[in-house]
Protein backbone atom coordinates (compact mmCIF):
# COMPACT_ATOMS: atom_id res chain seq x y z
CA UNK A 1 0.00 0.00 0.00
CA UNK A 2 3.04 2.57 0.56
CA UNK A 3 4.44 1.82 -2.45
CA UNK A 4 1.36 2.68 -4.58
CA UNK A 5 0.40 5.76 -2.54
CA UNK A 6 4.35 6.85 -3.29
CA UNK A 7 3.22 6.09 -6.72
CA UNK A 8 0.38 8.34 -7.00
CA UNK A 9 2.00 11.23 -4.63
CA UNK A 10 5.27 10.85 -7.58
CA UNK A 11 2.57 10.82 -10.74
CA UNK A 12 0.72 14.18 -9.12
CA UNK A 13 3.92 15.77 -8.73
CA UNK A 14 4.97 14.99 -12.08
CA UNK A 15 1.48 16.58 -13.96
CA UNK A 16 2.34 19.46 -12.03
CA UNK A 17 5.69 20.33 -13.19
CA UNK A 18 4.99 19.54 -16.50
CA UNK A 19 1.45 21.31 -16.88
CA UNK A 20 3.64 24.47 -15.31
CA UNK A 21 5.60 25.60 -18.74
CA UNK A 22 2.10 25.18 -20.25
CA UNK A 23 0.27 27.27 -17.81
CA UNK A 24 3.36 29.94 -18.53
CA UNK A 25 3.26 30.17 -22.08
CA UNK A 26 -0.16 31.57 -21.84
CA UNK A 27 0.19 33.89 -19.68
CA UNK A 28 3.43 35.16 -21.78
CA UNK A 29 1.08 36.03 -24.02
CA UNK A 30 1.02 39.99 -24.64
CA UNK A 31 -2.12 41.66 -23.32
CA UNK A 32 -3.49 44.99 -25.17
CA UNK A 33 -6.09 47.38 -24.18
CA UNK A 34 -8.33 49.77 -25.79
CA UNK A 35 -10.71 52.45 -24.02
CA UNK A 36 -13.59 54.36 -25.08
CA UNK A 37 -17.77 54.94 -24.71
CA UNK A 38 -19.36 51.87 -25.12
CA UNK A 39 -22.01 51.76 -28.42
CA UNK A 40 -23.38 48.35 -28.39
CA UNK A 41 -23.09 45.84 -25.18
CA UNK A 42 -24.31 42.13 -25.76
CA UNK A 43 -23.90 38.43 -23.94
CA UNK A 44 -21.46 37.44 -26.97
CA UNK A 45 -19.54 40.80 -27.82
CA UNK A 46 -19.14 44.59 -27.18
CA UNK A 47 -18.51 47.50 -29.20
CA UNK A 48 -16.58 50.97 -28.30
CA UNK A 49 -15.54 53.79 -30.29
CA UNK A 50 -11.99 54.73 -29.86
CA UNK A 51 -11.35 58.35 -32.16
CA UNK A 52 -12.98 57.69 -35.61
CA UNK A 53 -13.01 53.03 -35.28
CA UNK A 54 -15.31 51.28 -33.60
CA UNK A 55 -13.59 48.38 -31.85
CA UNK A 56 -16.04 45.40 -31.89
CA UNK A 57 -14.49 42.50 -29.32
CA UNK A 58 -16.01 39.32 -28.31
CA UNK A 59 -17.25 37.71 -24.84
CA UNK A 60 -18.57 34.92 -23.29
CA UNK A 61 -19.25 33.84 -20.06
CA UNK A 62 -15.68 33.79 -18.42
CA UNK A 63 -15.27 37.74 -19.23
CA UNK A 64 -14.91 39.68 -15.97
CA UNK A 65 -16.80 42.37 -15.89
CA UNK A 66 -16.26 45.06 -12.92
CA UNK A 67 -19.15 47.55 -12.70
CA UNK A 68 -22.46 47.75 -14.52
CA UNK A 69 -21.65 47.43 -18.81
CA UNK A 70 -24.17 50.20 -20.54
CA UNK A 71 -24.46 52.46 -23.57
CA UNK A 72 -22.44 56.10 -23.54
CA UNK A 73 -20.20 54.60 -20.27
CA UNK A 74 -16.57 55.01 -21.05
CA UNK A 75 -14.83 51.33 -20.18
CA UNK A 76 -11.47 49.47 -20.83
CA UNK A 77 -11.50 46.63 -22.26
CA UNK A 78 -7.73 44.60 -22.17
CA UNK A 79 -7.91 41.56 -24.41
CA UNK A 80 -5.19 39.16 -25.98
CA UNK A 81 -4.87 37.69 -29.95
CA UNK A 82 -5.26 34.55 -30.55
CA UNK A 83 -4.66 32.26 -33.45
CA UNK A 84 -8.20 30.46 -34.42
CA UNK A 85 -7.09 28.95 -37.51
CA UNK A 86 -3.92 28.98 -39.60
CA UNK A 87 -3.42 27.64 -43.39
CA UNK A 88 -0.33 26.95 -44.70
CA UNK A 89 -0.49 27.15 -48.20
Amino acid sequence: MKHFVFVVLAFAALSVLVAAPAERTVAAVNTYQVTGPVLEAGADRISVQKGKDTWELARDKDTKVTGTVAKGKTVTIRYRMIATEITVK
